[in-house]
């Protein structure tokens, strides 16, 4: 009798195992983990730059087990952080998704607009309304981050972190359960009521530890012996800036805690920086227990010191190899966290960048490399001209990412018809021997400007939010404001050209040197997770990258 049961018993488990199996088979599979890394102003040589002096577990690991796209760029201007972040996660474009920039005019009003800045909201964790006043309302597109949450019916979690307001905002779209960013004011993380009425528990005990102090209170000293920095010009160079109550740009910043206590944000200049932004990642997978369960969850990740001491010291600083040097060891401990929580082959990353940077203008000059500054003085010398011809004073309103904004109320006062206040104005700037291009936003398809400079304008203008005139600049021409360091915001490969590696769930092993676009990405996720392409995606899928 016993042995019946046995017998009874082991055929029941057997179906039982086999049945489990069939539904196995046919459940959706996804990872339980996406975590966008969106490194700022990381320019693609960077990767190979810094090749060498990189160890095994950070952009290696990437590099050596993940799909690397070579020949990825940004498909309009300007490329400035905002528009970098909202294309990556919307695989849109700012004349689509209504990001126009990190900020722009206001053209009836003549007032300007920060990207993400709402009154309608109040900031949570800090008194700082400037600080905590933000939202995504700015933004007309979702984002994967959103899509994911509809097709999940909500269960999949989302959330972005980052030192910058507009870099956790936008990723993480409009719907998700926490975007938080540091706050200058008190060294916090903060977020606004947007997302929710208080600080989780998890953030409180995290600001708690004050750990920016902690990350500052031995200086600012090289990973390695600062000869071993032969990628970088020499130390003290006269073209990099300052940082803190430092007199010269040199190693070691000795003063960097009293400099944090004197002003916080002197963190963001520092490798530290990135530090504490991946520690706070940390937190939110424990927190929120992302990855913990099949439902797909979503980090968004913005590592925004590479930007800070970019703009600081420029490309060439040892201060920025530094930074990247430090980043790859701290990639290394996040990923062997990853690995270890959520576990090895169970989550997804995607590393790219916002934008690049150009070669300081000083450099260049040291190596007689073509160079200058762009359009200085440019706005005082057309509003002159402006007001010779019409009689009126100040007819410029601004000049912002690389586009000239008229003000619409003197116009209309003084009855200047647009059109005859564009024409004018372009044939003067035409004389500038720094200006490449300039173009009324209404006539860039007919205009005799090459591609990929055309279709680039032409994805970036958006209707209601950018300015009358753009501008392109010749190759290597910085904004006057750029005296030391470098920016960012043109056309050319130095700020188009980005990084773009996958790695881990549902990912082949490779590299390409395909052309792509920034607007790639998204649709790329939402296809290897099998959800919807966000709603004003003018991308493709990059389908060597997940083999499907």
């Amino acid at each position: 009798m016993l042995r019946k049961i046995s017998i009874a018993a082991a055929a029941l488990l057997s179906v039982m195992t086999i049945n489990a199996q069939k539904n196995k088979n046919t459940q959706l599979e996804r990872p339980k983990l996406v975590v966008g890394l969106v490194v700022d102003q990381m320019r693609w040589d960077y990767l190979y730059r810094f090749y060498n002096k990189y160890g095994n577990d950070g952009f290696k690991r990437l590099l050596n087990t993940g799909y690397s796209l070579n020949n990825v760029h940004i498909n309009y201007v300007p490329t400035v952080t905002a528009l970098g972040h909202t294309c990556i996660y919307t695989g849109s474009v700012p004349a689509i998704h209504g990001i126009a920039g990190n900020d722009w005019t206001d053209k009836e009003t003549g007032k300007n607009v920060y990207c993400t800045t709402d009154e309608s909201v109040q900031p949570v964790g800090t008194s700082n309304t400037k600080t905590g006043s933000h939202s995504p309302k700015n933004l007309w597109s979702t984002t994967v981050t959103d899509e994911l949450r509809l097709a999940t019916n909500f269960q999949g979690k989302v959330i972005g972190v980052s030192l910058k307001d507009r870099a956790s905002i936008l990723p993480a779209g409009h719907t998700p359960n926490g975007a938080f960013w540091f706050d200058d004011s008190t060294g916090n993380f903060i977020t606004s009521t947007w997302y929710m009425n208080d600080l989780p528990q998890w953030v409180k005990s995290f600001n708690s530890q004050n750990l920016p102090e902690k990350l500052v209170a031995n200086g600012w000293n090289t990973l390695l012996p600062i000869n071993q920095y032969t990628e970088s010009s020499p130390d003290n160079s006269s073209w990099e800036g300052l940082l803190g109550s430092a007199k010269t740009p040199v190693f070691p910043y000795s003063n960097l805690a009293q400099d944090y206590q004197a002003k916080k944000d002197n963190i963001r200049y520092t490798p530290f920086g990135n530090t504490l932004t991946l520690k706070l990642a940390e937190a939110s997978v424990e927190g929120e227990k992302l990855g913990g369960d099949q439902i797909t969850d979503f980090l968004a990740i913005n590592l925004a010191s590479t930007d800070y001491a970019g703009h600081k010291f420029g490309p060439n600083s040892i201060e920025v190899e530094d930074v990247y040097l430090r980043l790859d060891q701290d990639l290394a401990e996040f990923f062997n966290y990853l690995d270890s929580k959520v576990g090895k082959g169970e989550y997804t990353v995607f590393l790219s960048a916002d934008h690049g940077g150009a070669h300081s203008v000083g450099f260049l000059k040291e190596h007689k490399l073509t160079t200058g500054f762009f359009g200085e003085g440019m706005e005082k010398d057309i509003n002159q001209k402006l007001k010779d011809k019409f009689g009126v004073d100040k007819l410029i309103n601004a000049v912002d990412n690389y586009q000239i904004y008229f003000d619409r109320k003197l116009m209309q006062d003084n009855k200047i018809e647009l059109d005859d206040l564009r024409d004018f104005t372009i044939k003067e700037l035409q004389k500038d021997p720094t200006v490449l291009y300039a173009v009324s936003v209404d006539e860039v398809q007919e205009a005799t400007i090459p591609e990929p400079i055309k279709q680039r304008i032409i994805n970036g203008i958006n209707r209601q939010r950018s300015g009358d005139i753009q501008l392109v600049s010749h190759d290597s021409m910085l904004p006057p404001y750029s005296k030391t360091g470098t920016t960012h915001s043109v056309w050319n490969s130095y700020d188009s050209h980005i990084p773009l590696i996958f790695m881990g769930w549902g990912i082949q092993k490779g590299e390409s040197n395909k052309p792509y676009n920034m607007t790639d990405i998204a649709p790329t996720v939402s296809s290897l997770l099998k959800i919807q392409f966000p709603s004003g995606n003018i991308g493709n899928p990059i389908t060597e990258a997940i083999g499907r």
